[in-house]
């Protein structure tokens, strides 16, 4: 391909994330938090009397909890003023709740899926799409062939009316409580959005579900909740991407993932995220895994201000096992502090982490995680490997794992390794022809294939664009 070629494809992708829209909003909460935001969000909302009373239990809590600044290495939070910030933003799209056809969209939401290739995806890769627009899902579709099946896949919104029993079971509840830290208080408090997938006991999906989220508008936040439940047998592969253009106000992204995999069941979760460098994305996302069940996180986070993310599974039946793979990419002023957490809490459960970061021009990438193995989870074992790539002497990375073994009848090996692009490794693909960037780049592509094998060709693909254009220092 010639260099006029690659320019070229640059701008194309680059253009696909970068662009901004005017806001149109039908409904905009006042900047801040309080009692009075959240009962207005609420009553627009339409929400039954038990998720306001949820909601305001979860302001309460995040007021008493302080902001997280104790542990070493982590993002600075400090500009991060929740009374900033603009909660909540309903855009002006006719149908309340997403409409099922593109050409359904008003002109301005359309051109933005249109730019960031969603409609395409849909038709050649997935089972269902859905796609959030600020503070809710503008779109929502599924093949009839899974519904026929009881499948369900819907914006949480909807699931609250339609779905409550299951709801009012799960939400928050179970698996991510207001009370596991600060900003799952604040999730629960003014969540909007997000996705609702129920896959009955023995169906698989065959094909992925995916959400896109979507921030267009300057200093808000978005807070998307996302509820899985796979029954027993069942099977099901979700993807969620993420973005926003760049402002000079901060943003602030703070969703809620909660996963629960039944016996023998199976979820892969995958994210493919690249929030603008003035985002601060500060998610919780945990499963709870059933007997013989098996959980997937796959993740690769780029862009992004600052990124505090540990996606945690709790192996609650024995021979659960749970899988991690995750990439994170640092650059300029840009601090990824990401992770995994594991609870083996029951006999022959089993779980792997694979984490790779890559940091470049003073960037900060920090792998943080912990493996805790119960008393009487005999015969579990874990296996944790953190690759870091570094591309100078200005950039960090630190690798910080925790390990809580209380059983003797374990099997535990952990590894780490830390290293620059060798001067050698780039002479030898320079003597085969090819130029320096191009050299380093076919080592970057080469060091997360791991992440891009486990993602649908056409996200892969998308994953090594966005490195490389991350390494180029294109985007943001």
């Amino acid at each position: 391909m010639s260099s006029e070629q690659d320019h070229l494809k640059e701008t194309d992708t680059e253009a696909r994330f970068e662009f901004k829209k005017e806001q149109k909003a039908a409904f905009a909460a006042e900047k801040g938090l309080n009692e009075e935001t959240i009962r207005v969000i609420s009553e627009d909302k339409d929400e039954p009397e038990w998720m306001l009373e949820r909601r305001l239990r979860a302001l309460k809590q995040f007021q008493k909890m302080p902001m997280p600044t104790d542990w070493p290495g982590q993002p600075d939070l400090s500009e991060v003023d929740v009374d900033q910030i603009v909660p909540y933003i309903r855009p002006d799209v006719e149908v309340r709740g997403g409409v099922d056809d593109w050409r359904d969209l008003p002109d301005d939401i359309k051109d933005t899926f249109d730019k960031l290739g969603i409609p395409e995806a849909e038709k050649n890769a997935l089972s269902g799409v859905g796609a959030q627009y600020e503070s809710e899902v503008v779109y929502q579709n599924m093949q009839e062939r899974w519904e026929e099946k009881g499948v369900v896949f819907m914006n949480m919104d909807q699931a609250v009316q339609e779905h409550e029993d299951i709801v009012k079971e799960y939400f928050m509840t179970k698996c991510v409580p207001p009370s596991d830290n600060k900003f799952a208080a604040l999730h629960g408090a003014i969540w909007s959005g997000g996705s609702f997938v129920y896959v009955p006991e023995d169906t698989t999906v065959d094909m992925p579900v995916q959400a896109y989220f979507r921030m267009n508008s300057e200093g808000m936040g978005q807070f998307e909740h996302t509820l899985i439940v796979a029954e027993k047998g069942s099977e099901v592969h979700y993807i969620e991407g993420c973005s926003a253009p760049k402002y000079s106000a901060f943003n602030l992204h703070s969703g809620g993932v909660e996963v629960f995999v039944g016996e023998d069941a199976h979820v892969q979760y995958s994210t493919v995220q690249n929030w603008s460098k003035n985002t601060y994305n500060l998610n919780t996302k945990r499963a709870i895994v059933e007997k013989g069940g098996r959980m997937e996180w796959i993740s690769g986070s780029m862009g992004s201000k600052a990124t505090m993310l540990y996606p945690a599974s709790i192996l609650k039946g024995r021979g659960a096992s749970d899988n991690h793979i995750t990439i994170a990419f640092a650059g300029e002023g840009q601090n990824i502090d990401t992770g995994a957490k594991v609870y083996h809490n029951a006999p022959e459960t089993k779980s792997t982490i694979e984490s790779k970061s890559i940091s470049k021009d003073g960037g900060r990438t920090n792998y943080r995680g912990l493996v805790h193995i119960a008393n009487g989870a005999k015969n579990s074992s874990t296996s944790v490997e953190c690759d870091a790539l570094m591309f100078d002497n200005e950039s960090t990375s630190d690798t910080m794992p925790y390990m809580e073994i209380n059983e003797s009848t374990v099997d535990v090996a952990h590894e780490a390794t830390v290293g620059k692009i060798g001067d050698e490794d780039v002479f030898y693909l320079q003597s085969r022809g090819l130029d320096d960037d191009d050299a380093k780049q076919m080592i970057v592509s080469g060091f997360i294939e791991p992440i891009t094998e486990e993602l649908p060709i056409e996200y892969a693909v998308e994953l090594n664009r966005l490195v490389e254009l991350e390494m180029e220092g294109s985007l943001g």
